[in-house]
């Protein structure tokens, strides 16, 4: 007998759906962002096993709507539109698919820093409005800048990684850091700091990598952001509610912040009318940097692996695992 699979978008890699059907699963696709009304009707009437996130928000109800519900996969790394404590309420644990975006996000956000640094936006919006700024511009280098980064999981070491490569000085800050975390990052030359406000003041880049918790809900702030130079981009890749969207705009306003570029954002999609949209030196996406061809392969194989050992029985690693003490999750 198959068993279904709720997956909240309109496709996965083709990969994942024939690993599923070839371990006894129908894929049941649920339009992006569908209403709560909607995915509580199809989780109830299809009586779905195990539901595959990606976008929309899932829901104590949600989750409560097939009694057949045995597991909870997320396609990516980010648990912040699942109600983790719901599901520890009812005995469903949730996996998330970590690491198999964290190249692809790391890409973006090393793309966002190259495009502010060398201020491509002002350079662009200028030149295509007949201003030759030739004779008047200065640029900046990219070696010997320095990196903020904040979060040390699979993305912030990949985006270590690559920043090193082109010469960049990192600095970085995690409380889940022990002692060999610290070392062995030591000798990667990137210097782990005790608090945050530690590697602010002097960093011509800070990048977001940490997750949506309670704790860093509106980390960014007016107070954070007041202690970055003027000459300072911001970067987030991670999630949206890290930053006070408000604040970022008046800074970006100011211009006591050279810049920003932004991949998530509080309310998803944004909307069109959000005071963001009309700063300067603003760069934004769609939440699209985890979206490549090997990302999207990536993610979707291993969420679907996940369901396939779990509801065989079979042991999953700690590291998947979605708790909300640690991780947070949707707030109802």
């Amino acid at each position: 007998m198959s068993r279904t699979v709720l997956v909240t978008r309109t496709r996965i890699h083709p990969e994942a759906v024939t690993m599923l059907n070839e371990n006894g699963f129908e894929c049941l696709f649920s339009p992006p962002y569908a209403s709560g009304e909607e995915v509580v009707r199809v989780a109830r009437e299809a009586r779905v096993d195990a539901i595959m996130v990606s976008q929309g928000r899932i829901t104590r109800e949600v989750m409560a709507a097939s009694s057949a519900l045995k597991v909870v996969v997320k396609h990516g790394s980010g648990v912040n539109n699942i109600n983790l404590a719901a599901a520890e309420d009812l005995g469903i644990p949730v996996y998330r698919a970590v690491g198999a975006n964290a190249r692809s996000v790391a890409e973006h956000a090393i793309a966002l820093m190259l495009s502010l640094l060398k201020s491509l936006p002002h350079l662009d919006k200028a030149t295509k409005g007949g201003q030759w700024l030739k004779s008047s511009f200065v640029g900046r280098d990219i070696r010997g800048a320095r990196l903020a980064l904040v979060g040390l999981g699979e993305i912030g070491r990949e985006v270590a990684t690559l920043a090193r490569g082109l010469g960049m000085e990192i600095s970085a800050f995690d409380p889940g850091c022990d002692a060999a975390a610290r070392e062995a990052l030591g000798r990667d030359d990137i210097k782990v700091v005790d608090a945050i406000e530690d590697m602010l003041a002097d960093a011509d880049v800070v990048s977001l990598h940490c997750p949506l918790t309670p704790a860093t809900h509106h980390l960014v702030n007016r107070s954070f952001l007041a202690r970055l130079k003027p000459e300072a981009v911001l970067v987030n890749t991670a999630r949206g509610g890290i930053v006070d969207e408000e604040a970022l705009a008046e800074a970006l306003f100011a211009g006591t912040l050279a810049g920003a570029g932004i991949d998530s954002f509080e309310q998803e999609p944004p909307a069109p009318d959000l005071a963001l949209w009309a700063a300067p030196n603003l760069i934004v996406s769609p939440h699209a940097a985890g979206l490549t061809p090997g990302a999207e392969r990536a993610m979707a194989t291993m969420a679907a692996q996940l369901i396939i050992d779990h509801l065989a029985g079979k042991p999953v690693p700690p590291k998947f695992h979605a708790k909300a003490a640690a991780l947070g999750g949707l707030q109802e």
